[in-house]
Formats: C-alpha cells, sequence, structure tokens
C-alpha cells in the first residue's frame, strides 16, 4: 500500500530557510548531470560538479542541471549559492511534503510537482517530488532519485533540428512538466482496469479480498488527487504568459498542457465517485448475502415450530392421549408431521419466499 504520509517533525523550531531534508533517503548520494545545448551545438555532463554549472552559466546555449538526490545537504547549498536561490526555495527543495505550486520570483520561476510511477515488483505507486527552476537561458530540476520520466526529453535535445533545440529555457521547462504531467495517463489507465475488474468481482464475490484492493485504491487515489488537483492553478500561471521567462509561443504548449491537467482531474473524480460507488455495493452485497441465510434459517425454524409443537404434546406422557395404545399411532404421527412439512414449504414456494 501506497505511504502518503511523512514526518515533519524534524523542522520544529528551527529558523526559516533552513536545509533540513524531509523524506526518505532513496538516492545513496547527490549526483549532477549538465545538458548544454542550442540549435547548433550540444555536450552533456553526465557527473558535474558545481563548478561546472558555474562555467555554463557563462556560455551563450540553453542549460539544463538535473540534480539527483536533494538528502547532501552541502551541495545542496554549493547549488543554491551558484544560481542565487532563495534561502526559502532551497528549504522547500529539500522538504519532500511540498504540495504542488508555483512561486515567482524575479529572476526565476520555482515549480514544484509530484512525478508517480508504477512500482512493478513492490506493486505499489511511487511518489516522487520534482523540483524546477526555470531561469532565462537554465533550467534546474531537482528529483529524489534517478528513476524519472525525462529520457525520452534527453533523447529530443541529442537530435538536432528538433524543436526543442530550436527553442529557450522556457520550452524545456515545459516539455518537462509536460513529461511529469503526461505520467500520470500510465497511472489512471491502471485505475481505470482495476475498476473495471472489480465491478465484475464485486458482484459476484463480495469478499474481503476485494474489499482491502478498494481500500488500498481509494487511498492512492487520494494521493494522486493530492497531486493532480494543484496543477490547474500552477499551470494556469504559466499558460496566461504573466511571467516575462515564459514567452508566446510556450504558452500554446502549456495551454495543451493545462488541458490534459484538466482531463486527469475530472478522470480521478470519476474514479474516486466509482470507488465510493463500489463500496456501497460491496456493503449492500454483504447485508443482502446475510438476509438470504436469514431467511433460509427463519424458514427452517417456521417449519419446524409446528413438528415441536407436535412431539411437545406427545412428550407429555399422559395416558388417555388419542393414538397412543394404536401399534400405527408412531407412523401416523410421523406421516402427519412430514405432510404438514410439505404443505408449509409449498405455501413458501407460493409466496415465494424461497
Amino acid at each position: 500500500m501506497t505511504r502518503i504520509i511523512k514526518k515533519v517533525s524534524l523542522k520544529t523550531g528551527l529558523p526559516p530557510g533552513s536545509l533540513v531534508h524531509i523524506g526518505e533517503e532513496t538516492a545513496k548520494k547527490t549526483t549532477i548531470s549538465i545538458i548544454d545545448y542550442n540549435q547548433e551545438s550540444f555536450t552533456e555532463t553526465p557527473d558535474a560538479t558545481v563548478a561546472d554549472c558555474r562555467s555554463c552559466m557563462k556560455t551563450d546555449t540553453v542549460t539544463w542541471v538535473n540534480v539527483s538526490g536533494i538528502h547532501e545537504v552541502p551541495i545542496l547549498e554549493e547549488i543554491g549559492a551558484a544560481f542565487d536561490l532563495h534561502p526559502l526555495v532551497m528549504e522547500d527543495i529539500m522538504n519532500t511534503t511540498q504540495r504542488p505550486k508555483m512561486e515567482a520570483y524575479e529572476r526565476y520561476i520555482y515549480i514544484v510537482m509530484k512525478m508517480v510511477y508504477e512500482d512493478e515488483k513492490a506493486d505499489e505507486i511511487i511518489e516522487e517530488q520534482i523540483s524546477i527552476i526555470l531561469g532565462d537561458s537554465y533550467v534546474i530540476s531537482f528529483q529524489e532519485n534517478g528513476k524519472d520520466v525525462f529520457d525520452k526529453i534527453r533523447q529530443r535535445i541529442k537530435k538536432a533540428g528538433g524543436l526543442i533545440r530550436k527553442s529557450g529555457a522556457d520550452f524545456l521547462a515545459y516539455a518537462l512538466i509536460d513529461a511529469v504531467v503526461d505520467g500520470y495517463f500510465n497511472i489512471v489507465e491502471r485505475f481505470e482496469e482495476m475498476i473495471e475488474f472489480l465491478e465484475d468481482r464485486i458482484i459476484t464475490d463480495p469478499s474481503r479480498e476485494n474489499l482491502s484492493v478498494i481500500h488500498d485504491t481509494k487511498i492512492e487515489t487520494i494521493m494522486l488527487r493530492k497531486s493532480i488537483s494543484p496543477l490547474r492553478e500552477m499551470i494556469g500561471f504559466l499558460e496566461r504568459g504573466e511571467s516575462p521567462l515564459i514567452k508566446r509561443d510556450t504558452v500554446i504548449y502549456l495551454r495543451d498542457v493545462y488541458d490534459h491537467t484538466i482531463r486527469l482531474i475530472e478522470t480521478v473524480e470519476t474514479i474516486r465517485d466509482m470507488l465510493s460507488g463500489m463500496l456501497d455495493i460491496y456493503l449492500t452485497n454483504v447485508s443482502n448475502r446475510m438476509n438470504e441465510i436469514m431467511k433460509v434459517l427463519t424458514i427452517i425454524t417456521t417449519i419446524f415450530i409446528p413438528l415441536s409443537f407436535i412431539t411437545g404434546v406427545y412428550g407429555m406422557n399422559f395416558r388417555d392421549m388419542p393414538g397412543l395404545a394404536n401399534p400405527m399411532g408412531f407412523w401416523a404421527t410421523i406421516g402427519l408431521m412430514v405432510v404438514i412439512v410439505m404443505f408449509m414449504l409449498l405455501f413458501f414456494r407460493r409466496k415465494r419466499w424461497m
């Protein structure tokens, strides 16, 4: 089951801007990779240093700095100093409990998103925080680990003549945001397939195993909703083009991402409603099954009431009771009981009680 609660008590009492990593250390060490490109050239530094970041800033190209692992405070402090990032921004980058948001500063835009993907081995949804810094000629992305959805973007940058090579840093930031948003569709499609499976099972077999699947899926849906819902406001600000760092040509593409976000929100809300409906169906089926059991037991009890009365009367052992002296009295009584049972079964049948 996916964990959606993370402890934030480590920051209690600390002054604003204190760099404390909150979350799990999913990467062994912090690594930096740099992709520097323009329409004519492309260079990639897979294992870079903070000094390499400073040198790339002096060139007349678009620079993409990707940081994997945000738990090493000294390295994060150097990166923040190299790009002159606000202490509160660095604090938010290391706090993986952030709500997706966007903050506009004088020289850059700070964006926080939640990237989700499926861990097939553990059979659970993994949530990872992605922080993006958009400057005039650079983009910095911070990840909790190296598992990301950005590999296709790297391949697009390597191909000369592509649109991303002809565009600026704002288009690169759009491409990263679009990749994260598109990653949600894979998870949403998985949920839709799960719901189709549960709809058939929950009616025919309202077992506790199916109830457990509904419960886990509902928790994962809550996680998705918390990650997707704030994107509408964040991307809405970007696609309105209110920041000078966003060019008019890029606004059109951001508008497309905004439409994708609206579709995701509507789909997640539909999935949540369907899960709630399936939970009601499960409870109704369990109640109906219990009613059927009680109905059968009630019919059996009702049938035995007159039989118990007859055996109770003849169990009083009075001498003058009818049939006691008759050799066929016992079998006559048994026959009467059989007739009573058959009559009551026929009566219940005609009343459609069974």
